[in-house]
């Protein structure tokens, strides 16, 4: 997600040490003629995005949180290299003293899955604020219909007005969605077929930036709590981690789905896979592997199942804050970059690279 208003919320710390690596990763960077290529497959040269998302068919999505005053829609589909407002100019049309229920207020992310639907998380933190009037939720909206499935609340206890609901993963085997809340830290399990949600692992160490790990970059310091999260294929394991931290943790989601599962057992379960990079968004794919961003130094990592993390790309006037991730049928990882404090360099991109 982007940060370039934590300064609002008071969450910026200390200058940045960095440079700790996991005893397990490879920290060289080869040289770029031996790394994949960067492919521009959209540029937007007004707004600023975060999301993306590629369904099964290869349609393009992503969105646009509100978080300053010149905002003009939440979600959007890529036509030709053109922004088609989706579902529907409606739901695009919020407009600041309306009622947000039923329209986007400040969109964080959006989702395909592999039944044909795209997720939308609206945290409604409208300039990373307090949600606005009870109105953050999530959508499923059916892609071949283009309508809208179901839309998802929220009790206070789970997703309050002081969180801000982050990144999504779907489980359609199981029926379940799990969320990160960045700004309280907590991951939100949702039952999909039910409704029913649940706040876990708020204010473990797990879902907190570490304190004695500071980031920085241009100039600013800040730190983030619970905001990249990835699920196995076999949808058996969750993987999350605070933003401004280098940890990587994992949980099996068997005890997630419980909702009689204790917090303490929660807690003690958690696995510290040690310490990698700093990154926002993450991904796996069919085979294991974690793809994330270096941020600090604008290149993507995978780490394979193993816990061997390798560097596949860099690119350091193009990969500005990689955000968030997409992985296509036909091999591509698809990057989003929202350049989070970084004086904007227009247009903001989203790349795919071939895996």
């Amino acid at each position: 997600m982007s940060k370039l208003n934590f300064l609002l919320l008071g969450m910026f710390l200390a200058a940045c040490n960095s440079g700790q690596t996991n005893k397990n990763t490879t920290d060289t960077i080869a040289t770029s003629s031996a790394l994949p290529q960067l492919e521009e497959v959209f540029a937007d040269s007004a707004y600023q995005l975060t999301g993306v998302a590629v369904a099964k068919d290869g349609r393009l999505f992503t969105n646009y949180p509100y978080w300053t005053e010149q905002h003009a829609y939440s979600v959007v589909e890529v036509v030709n290299g053109k922004l088609v407002p989706y579902p529907d100019t409606t739901w695009n049309s919020f407009k600041k003293g309306e009622d947000g229920q039923n329209k986007f207020v400040c969109v964080q992310s959006v989702v395909t899955d592999d039944q044909g639907f795209l997720w939308v998380v609206d945290a409604a933190g409208i300039n990373l604020g307090p949600v606005y009037q009870g109105a953050n939720k999530v959508l499923k909206i059916n892609l071949a219909t283009n309508k809208i499935d179901r839309i998802y609340h929220f009790p206070e206890s789970v997703a309050g007005k002081d969180s801000y609901l982050n990144d999504i993963r779907i489980d359609n085997v199981n029926g379940y969605a799990y969320m990160t809340t960045s700004t309280n830290g907590g991951i939100v399990v949702l039952n999909t077929k039910t409704g029913d949600s649940r706040l876990v692992l708020h204010d473990h160490y797990s879902v907190l930036a570490e304190k004695g790990y500071h980031f920085e970059m241009n100039g600013r310091t800040m730190v983030v709590n619970s905001d990249g999260i990835a699920l196995t294929a076999d949808q058996q394991w969750l993987y999350y981690k605070p933003l401004t931290d280098d940890k990587l943790y994992r949980i099996n989601t068997s005890l997630l789905r419980n909702f009689k599962t204790s917090m303490k057992t929660l807690q003690d379960s958690v696995k510290d896979l040690g310490k990698f990079v700093t990154t926002d968004g993450m991904i796996l794919d069919k085979a294991g592997n974690l793809y994330m961003g270096d941020l600090e130094k604008s290149a993507i990592v995978k780490i394979t199942p193993d816990l061997q993390m390798h560097y596949i790309a860099q690119d350091k006037k193009q990969l500005l804050w990689p955000d968030s991730y997409s992985i296509s049928d036909d091999g591509y990882l698809y990057i989003s970059c929202s350049q989070i404090t970084y004086p904007p360099t227009l247009p903001y991109k989203i790349f795919r690279l071939k895996l």
